[in-house]
């Protein structure tokens, strides 16, 4: 007998494998990038050594500015706050990332493993900008919201951070609580322009 605990995806009930490709008009696309491995970073972007051991330990130089992300093969960083990252990472890799870098760090920081706790939304297609002007107040233009920038910002009723990946293509990073009322609210809010799952 095993014991071995399954885990699911927070959309796990809402069968999306099940949906792929069964609309062929989708303006919207919708792409849940499940169980991935969700690190929360705490430290001093202003400590030289803090930085270093970061870059060291993921291949990629911290982004300081707020509003900024980075990539590397291993991961994908999103700002938070002045003291504050997202270190997103492929499904199973979370427990040896996140003892990398408290190998590579000294001092104060705080490494948390958040995997269970969220999950991560793509949504791209033809119509995806109407879709977030009625999801979203922030300003969509990409003079105010360019490719790499992420923002803590109100998705429907919900806080949600949001990091756009390229023109019309956004990343949401959101709570496991409040997943299955955002999936709700993107096919009520894609009706007119049809939903794709991918």
């Amino acid at each position: 007998m095993s014991n071995s605990i399954q885990v699911e995806s927070p959309l796990h009930h809402a069968q999306l494998d099940q949906l792929i490709g069964q609309s062929s008009a989708g303006g919207i696309v919708l792409h849940e990038h499940k169980l991935l491995g969700h690190l929360n970073l705490r430290g001093n972007c202003a400590d030289a050594e803090f930085l270093a051991g970061v870059q060291e330990a993921l291949g990629v130089a911290l982004p300081i500015t707020p509003c900024s992300s980075a990539k590397s093969e291993l991961a994908q960083i999103m700002w938070l706050a002045p003291d504050e990252w997202l270190i997103i990472v492929a499904s199973g890799s979370e427990d040896e990332v996140e003892q990398k870098l408290r190998s590579y760090l000294t001092g104060h920081f705080a490494v948390s493993d958040i995997s269970g706790a969220q999950t991560l939304i793509e949504l791209s297609g033809e119509h995806v900008i109407d879709l977030m002007k009625k999801s979203t107040g922030y300003d969509l233009h990409l003079d105010s919201f360019p490719v790499g920038k992420v923002v803590g910002t109100t998705f429907a009723k919900t806080g949600a951070h949001i990091l756009r990946v390229s023109e019309n293509s956004f990343q949401l990073v959101v709570r496991r609580s409040f997943s299955d009322y955002v999936w709700l609210w993107i096919q009520q809010g894609s009706q007119e322009y049809g939903l794709t799952i991918v």
